[in-house]
């Protein structure tokens, strides 16, 4: 007996490499042309390659500042939106209250909603209130969306747990304490650490809303957007993108890795069992 699923037509392969080539190309070219020897306009294919560019880049403090920046506003609202969204999806697993679904649904609305809206609510909240702007601003603008990639992380894993198992333990004496550590805890912690990872790559992507909450340091998206407009700056910024690209791909693929279902992880081993003959 097989023990793999149906193979894919041609027509599903084919759709499907369409599909990588249509996400995947415009990434390849930007590594491509960071590599090239022109320095403002581009031809395909480039004349020449070079590593000269990654030097330059290599001493722009500017760029590192920025780099820096960012580093540090994601890893800051990533901890907030790890505290918040933890909190708010035990809350609306657990508790039974009037208004529970009203406030699910306003938990998750700021990721729907256009960034450049955010921003500007934010904007005039925070000119409202004459909170001056800068690093912290930039933190709560993150912060309002981040929150909802960690909420619905925690909460999918709470779904999928057995309510049973909180009961269990319970009838068994353990205090609450207990009870989430060394119940809770190990069935929540990689959805936690997935969600949070996820929220550090999204806060280091964005512009448009740290556009609206920042002061007058650039985090490194928005040096990126800035240096576009120069072309002979153009092989530079494709250099910083790919560190971006690389910067952004690593903590995206550790969260896909840590919330696979753990029979697909363990498949392989599983249908290997399976074919053994027993003793």
């Amino acid at each position: 007996m097989s023990t793999g699923g149906a193979r894919a037509g041609i027509g599903l392969k084919i759709s499907t490499v369409l599909v990588l080539v249509f996400l995947y190309f415009p990434l390849a070219m930007i590594i491509l042309y960071a590599f090239t020897t022109q320095s403002s306009s581009f031809s395909f294919p480039p004349p020449g390659l070079t590593l000269r560019w990654f030097g330059i880049a290599w001493g722009q403090e500017d760029m590192w500042s920025a780099f820096g920046l960012s580093v540090l506003v994601a890893g800051a609202a990533t901890l907030v939106s790890l505290m918040l969204g933890s909190l708010l999806a035990a809350a609306v697993y657990r508790a039974r209250f009037f208004g529970r679904n009203a406030l699910s649904f306003m938990v998750v609305m700021p990721i729907a909603l256009p960034g450049i809206v955010t921003g500007i609510a934010l904007a005039a909240t925070l000119n409202e209130f004459g909170v001056p702007f800068g690093y912290w601003t930039i933190v709560i603008g993150h912060t309002t969306f981040c929150i909802v990639i960690v909420y619905n992380n925690v909460v999918a894993r709470l779904r999928r747990m057995s309510p049973s198992l909180v009961e269990a333990s319970a009838d068994l004496g353990g205090s609450g304490w207990q009870t989430f550590w060394w119940v809770l805890w190990p069935n929540l912690r990689t959805a936690v650490l997935a969600g949070g990872i996820l929220a550090f790559a999204l806060s280091f992507d964005e512009i448009i809303v740290t556009t609206f909450t920042r002061a007058q340091d650039p985090t490194l998206p928005i040096w990126i957007f800035n240096y576009l407009f120069r072309p002979r700056n153009r092989p530079v910024t494709n250099v910083v993108a790919l560190l971006a690209i690389v910067t952004t791909f690593i903590p995206v693929l550790v969260a896909q890795l840590l919330t696979r279902d753990p029979t697909e992880r363990g498949s392989g081993t599983l249908a290997a069992a399976a074919t053994q003959p027993k003793t």
